[in-house]
């Protein structure tokens, strides 16, 4: 798992040309296509105001924003009222009136209201470069993609020790393990900075609102019926996000992606990809939660068998292979939490390393927990949502 994951985050880093090729072409300042932006908000009127007014200094001229609000959920409709009556014409409402209420629900209940060529999709709480759609616009009708997938950064590292790790993952995860996705045709989206050609989306039939990571399954369906995807990473223009503000919270919503990873693999729409190669990948992708969670399992015994038994020195010299890859990636991580710091404008001091390297092995017990809780979530088949709550550490 360490050698697969080292060489798939390494991806864009192998040549000059493959760097190269990860971020947006230069824009060529016409607008061209429309844009419906639709912002799912629950329990969000602290960072909801905030996301608006962001997307609302956008460059590009031809754009709406449907904030999507539960009639169950006064607080933030209160705030979606008041940016519709303060941009009207370009801020719509729509009310989710669904009595168990979810993402892929909301999103949904918007897409029937779309008007756009482009239906785009953001976070309550998120931070949106005013260049971004300009960008977008011009990467769809540069390559005749059917999708385009921007970046996603959390940027809040300095908020407490698994933060900086959850930063670090986004970063390996967008700017460089999503464009080998889409270089073998086969990627999960992510969750927000996504955009889809409005029709193509409608002809998918939308989200599959039963699905816990509804991103990941739109991705899977589009690029097995051989939807083209591109993705582009800017770091002056990714979409700024915060971590969980609880290691509870990071455990709930690594559950819920590892639980709805499986749902996926489980529809086995990746089956209809044409190569072995891709179904490969697909079938790697998807069951990693099942990976996670065997190595919570064998961890505590790994750890009895180490201490107990007495082996051969040539069988107990072998058993360290393992760490090579695991010892390669912590040094790959700290030259790209240095890379991080200079692309952000963020100070990374020595403590920062420290904890990147103390922090890894409990993060990954976190994620082998997260992995073991969404087999035994699925397995009993508890599809229920968990929310993951924003405070807007990230907007400093």
């Amino acid at each position: 798992m360490a050698a697969l994951t080292l060489w798939w985050m390494l991806h864009a880093w192998r040549t000059p040309e493959t760097l190269a090729g990860t971020s947006f072409g230069a824009a060529d300042g016409v607008c061209g296509l429309g844009f419906s932006l639709l912002v799912p908000a629950r329990h969000e009127q602290e960072v909801l105001e905030h996301t608006v007014k962001r997307l609302l200094q956008s460059s590009h001229t031809d754009y709406e924003i449907l904030v999507i609000v539960g009639h169950d959920d006064p607080l933030t409709a209160q705030v979606a009222a008041r940016m519709a009556e303060h941009a009207p014409g370009r801020v719509r409402v729509i009310c989710d009136t669904h009595r168990v209420k979810n993402k892929p629900k909301a999103l949904n209940t918007a897409l029937p209201y779309c008007r756009g060529e482009v239906v785009g999709v953001f976070d309550a709480e998120d931070q949106v470069h005013p260049e971004l759609l300009r960008h977008v616009d011009h990467a769809f009708r540069a390559s005749g993609a059917a999708v385009v997938q921007g970046g996603v950064q959390l940027i809040n590292f300095h908020s407490s020790w698994y933060s900086l790790r959850n930063c670090l993952e986004y970063f390996f995860w967008f700017r460089s393990r999503l464009h080998l996705h889409a270089n073998a045709g086969f990627i999960p989206l992510g969750g927000n900075t996504v955009f889809v050609r409005t029709e193509v989306l409608r002809e998918a039939g939308g989200w599959d609102q039963n699905c816990l990571a509804e991103d990941c399954d739109l991705g899977v369906r589009l690029s097995s019926g051989g939807a083209k995807v591109v993705v582009a990473y800017d770091s002056s223009m990714v979409t700024r996000e915060e971590t969980p503000d609880t290691l509870y919270s990071l455990l709930k919503q690594r559950t819920r992606w590892n639980q709805g990873f499986l749902q996926v693999y489980r529809k086995k729409d990746w089956q209809q990809l044409p190569s072995l190669r891709q179904r490969l990948l697909a079938r790697w992708t998807l069951t990693t939660p099942f990976l996670q969670a065997f190595s919570g399992v064998v961890t505590p015994i790994d750890l009895l068998l180490a201490l107990t038994v007495k082996l051969p020195v040539s069988v107990a010299l072998f058993s360290f292979v393992p760490a090579v890859p695991a010892l390669a990636t912590f040094a790959f991580e700290a030259v790209a939490l240095h890379d991080f710091g200079l692309q952000y404008g963020l100070r990374v001091r020595p403590v920062h390393y420290v904890k990147l390297i103390v922090g890894g092995p409990l993060y990954q017990v976190v994620l082998a927990g997260a992995a073991l809780r969404a087999v035994w979530r699925e397995h009993r088949g508890n599809n229920a949502w968990e929310l993951t709550r924003h405070v807007g550490a990230h907007l400093g």
